[in-house]
């Protein structure tokens, strides 16, 4: 991991392999290693960018609000840190996939071709933002347990659950490194993110949108309208995973990574 220093915070990124660059923007409240497996695979004929957002892993926080588009900034900046300038393939999952639109919207000459995994379009309704903001203000008072307690149930398949349980035990321990600041400020953006849905038709790059058959957070139908909406876009849904595809299931995952960078 190296450090990179961008508008008011230095972040940890990972940077491996050779090749076509491949930007890789992780969940909330997480960090670079619940991508450890594509990033073992792409990284054998790809050049793997994998930061740690502000506030995740070894990044410092920035307190109050961090928006999608920030961090989409972040991106931009360590491309840029790193001397990377041709375009990448941007592979976002939940949170990463709202900062993943954003990026477009602001960076759409620096992507090549992007990956849309276990998230949505539609912004928070006034009740989910509420709970968001309630949740940042008990995170600051209590500490990121709050945050595990609250999301780790919701992640992963049942049989995942059962199958897995050393990687549930390590995304634990990831949310509870996490910084109170950082998990804070990135709820509240996520509260106040806008609505990506009347984007969709305009996305002229290259689209692959991954989901877990089982999520429950991003439905598999919801996903599924966003490819439709999406012109050209592939479709991949993986059974026995929820929102955490790409753990959950890796080889699945990378299967439908090497068909999509390969095309």
């Amino acid at each position: 991991m190296q450090t990179v220093h961008v508008e008011g915070s230095d972040l940890k990124v990972l940077d491996r392999g050779a090749g076509s660059p491949v930007l890789l923007v992780h969940g909330f409240p997480l960090d670079h290693t619940m991508w450890r497996p594509q990033i073992e695979f792409l990284s054998q004929t790809h050049r793997v960018i994998a930061p740690d957002l502000r506030g995740f892993g070894g990044s410092m926080a920035t307190p109050g609000t961090v928006s999608m588009e920030r961090f989409a900034d972040d991106l931009s900046n360590v491309l840029t840190a790193l001397g990377i300038e041709e375009p990448v393939t941007l592979c976002g999952l939940s949170m990463g996939g709202y900062i993943a639109w954003q990026f477009w919207r602001k960076h759409t000459a620096r992507l090549r071709r992007l990956v849309l995994c276990d998230t949505r379009a539609q912004p928070d309704g006034a009740e989910a933002a509420e709970n968001r903001h309630a949740l940042a203000d008990r995170v600051l008072a209590e500490g990121p347990s709050v945050t595990a307690e609250a999301m780790l149930p919701k992640l992963f398949a049942s049989q995942t659950q059962t199958r897995m349980p050393e990687v549930i035990e390590a995304q634990r321990r990831v949310m509870l490194a996490a910084t109170p600041d950082g998990i804070a400020a990135a709820l509240r953006g996520m509260a106040e993110r806008p609505d990506a849905r009347p984007w969709l038709a305009s996305i002229r790059v290259p689209t692959l949108v991954i989901v877990g058959s089982e999520d429950t957070i991003s439905p598999p139908d919801e996903m599924r309208q966003i490819a439709s909406a999406i012109p050209g876009a592939q479709f991949v849904e993986v059974p026995g995973a929820a929102h955490m595809a790409p753990l959950e299931q890796p080889e699945a995952v990378n299967s439908a990574l090497r068909r999509f960078l390969g095309a």
